[in-house]
């Protein structure tokens, strides 16, 4: 009897904590829909790791027997000992993008890296609170608005707060629609909201696209080697989309390597969601600094916007700039939504479609970078 009660007395406050942020993933993904592919199986595996003597992490049996578990070996391997998974996904991520709205209008490409200014915000603060370099550049990271970064970012530079840092990620993409529209309206005016822009595209021609990743690549990996592994496997994922000679595994790329990718990723992060690391000060911290990093992502593309058109004649819609987060297409469409709110017939969908693609590859970029920045410093 008593060995069927161990469990039970095993558990801590810390682990039953950690039981309920699992199923509030879980009613985030199912219910409200919130990137339910990733925070699904997040929050399952954030109970089954927090299980008194659980099985899916390793454990030393009675006579000295190793057991291996299941999450403990694919956060090991996936992502631990290589980094895999994040990158392989970017792959998938690469096949979703279409850049042409970006080629046709390349002023478009400046609220991609005004719209970072998060990241290096949230590096400060995080730095005056307290937090190492290596912490505070992960946990700045989470303002790419791009979760496979976030993870990729934090991995690299061995901070301890990855499981943090993941759930903060995603679950600020996902709260975009309300974070969003707050940010913006702190910094504007209803008539700067209602400002019309004309959208008439160049033809973006097929030899352009296909070189636009060949050209991207070789570019960043020549000023920012650290971003290859990023900016390649995303430029490559878009370059396989847009030869025309590979449609099959563009399609794979985008649903099944995605899909996939995506779950095991999900699960495997629930490995640093233990109770012991995560119910933490520290923990608090690093969702509060996020969520000041995604607000500071979208000031940051309101203000540049505002200062170009200091010297524009045709303005461009301040919101435009916030759609330069890499929270791609959710930010453009909160963009759109936010527009006809303010003037039904202000359509500006695909200058937000440019901005925020442009944040895709701007936060891609920012992750390199950071990590060059730190490592040289360290």
């Amino acid at each position: 009897m008593s060995f069927l009660i161990e469990g039970v007395q095993a558990l801590t406050w810390q682990q039953v904590v950690m039981y309920a942020v699992g199923i509030l993933l879980i009613y985030l993904a199912i219910e409200k829909g919130y990137e339910p592919s990733l925070l699904l199986p997040m929050g399952f595996g954030a109970i089954l790791v927090n299980l008194p003597f659980t099985g899916v992490l390793d454990q030393t049996l009675q006579g000295g027997i190793q057991a291996n578990g299941v999450i403990e070996w694919l956060y090991n391997v996936g992502i631990n000992a290589s980094e895999a998974m994040p990158i392989l996904l970017f792959i998938g991520i690469g096949a979703m993008i279409d850049f042409g709205p970006l080629l046709s209008t390349p002023q478009m490409f400046l609220f991609g890296a005004g719209a970072q200014f998060g990241i290096f915000a949230a590096i400060l603060l995080a730095t005056v609170l307290g937090f190492d370099l290596k912490d505070a550049a992960s946990i700045g990271i989470i303002g790419a608005a791009d979760g496979p970064t976030s993870i990729l970012v934090s991995q690299v530079l061995h901070s301890k707060y990855i499981g943090a840092i993941a759930v903060a990620a995603y679950s600020y993409m996902a709260l975009v629609p309300i974070i969003q529209p707050f940010a913006i309206r702190l910094v504007t005016t209803k008539k700067e909201r209602q400002i019309h822009m004309e959208y008439n595209p160049a033809s973006v021609s097929r030899k352009m696209r296909i070189a636009f990743p060949i050209v991207v690549t070789m570019i960043v990996g020549l000023v920012a080697p650290q971003s290859v592994a990023l900016v390649g496997f995303l430029m490559f994922g878009n370059l396989i989309r847009e030869c025309g000679v590979l449609g099959t595994m563009s399609d794979t790329a985008q649903n099944t390597l995605a899909n996939l990718i995506t779950l095991l990723l999900g699960i495997s992060i629930s490995f640093s969601m233990r109770a012991e690391y995560f119910v933490t000060k520290g923990t608090l911290m690093v969702m509060l600094i996020g969520l000041f990093a995604f607000v500071m992502d979208s000031i940051g593309g309101v203000l540049l916007a505002k200062f170009m058109n200091l010297f524009l004649k045709k303005k461009i819609n301040p919101m435009v700039g916030a759609a330069g987060i890499s929270a791609f297409p959710m930010s453009s469409r909160v963009i759109q939504k936010m527009a006809l709110e303010e003037d039904p017939s202000n359509v500006i969908l695909m200058h937000a479609a440019g901005a925020n693609v442009s944040g895709q590859i701007a936060s891609v970029i920012a992750g390199g970078l950071v990590i060059n920045l730190v490592t040289s410093l360290l």
